[in-house]
């Protein structure tokens, strides 16, 4: 039987490398990607993941990996990269910082879901997009992040679109919230370590399946309101 198979986009380290290392544990061939190989040694040690690099906000790197995986199936493609961008007072930010933040974190999913959604499993496939609990519109907290904020919910919008236009019958979608988590971005004070949110992203993974259709959900698989 062929082995279960992964794409993940952004898996150098935190949630990215979590969910890489959760995968292989469990026998997937994993097709992972970087953007600086020299920086993925982790990644690079584990057991059936193949490491590619990757800048999602290159168009012309996307196309060139697209080319370089043509052929290839996966189960799941999981789109993972994105970055905090400013914080605090909204004064000082400019237009390329502003730009910079939505690219990474709403445009470049988008494009990275347009290039791999044919190569899911027909059937069983799984797209997913690592969205926040924090781009629910309802969503109070973190004021301190509101433009992180807004592009997770921007991403959120954009999915819906994307899923939309997709052809019948769709695959499942994602959009996942990994939790509060302890990473460079979360920070130490976060609620749960990488292994308890990357653990309950692969179960939910596995469990959506072949349900198909748009899904908004966190690690645990509560479903959480757009």
């Amino acid at each position: 039987m062929a082995a279960t198979t992964a794409l993940i986009i952004g898996a150098s380290r935190g949630l990215g490398l979590g969910l890489a290392e959760r995968l292989s544990e469990a026998g997937w061939a994993v097709t992972a990607t970087v953007r600086d190989v020299a920086k993925a040694t982790e990644l690079q040690a584990l057991p059936q993941v193949q490491v590619e690099t990757l800048d999602i906000d290159r168009p012309a790197e996307l196309a060139q990996l697209a080319e370089r995986l043509r052929g290839q199936v996966f189960d799941v493609v999981f789109i993972n990269a994105g970055v905090m961008g400013p914080t605090g007072s909204l004064a000082g930010v400019g237009a390329e910082q502003l730009g910079a933040l939505f690219l990474t974190n709403t445009l470049a999913p988008i494009r990275v879901a347009q290039a791999f959604c044919p190569t899911l499993r027909p059937g069983t496939g799984v797209l997913a997009f690592m969205s926040s609990g924090l781009g629910s519109i309802l969503a109070p907290d973190a004021a301190e992040m509101a433009l992180y904020k807004a592009s997770k919910a921007a991403l959120n919008s954009m999915v819906n679109t994307f899923t939309t236009q997709l052809p019948e019958p769709r695959p499942t979608v994602l959009a996942m919230h990994p939790g509060w988590v302890k990473t460079a971005m979360g920070g130490d004070g976060a609620d749960i370590d990488v292994l308890t949110s990357t653990t309950g992203l692969a179960r939910q993974l596995q469990a959506y399946a072949g349900k198909g259709g748009l899904h908004f959900i966190n690690y645990k698989g509560d479903v959480l309101p757009w």
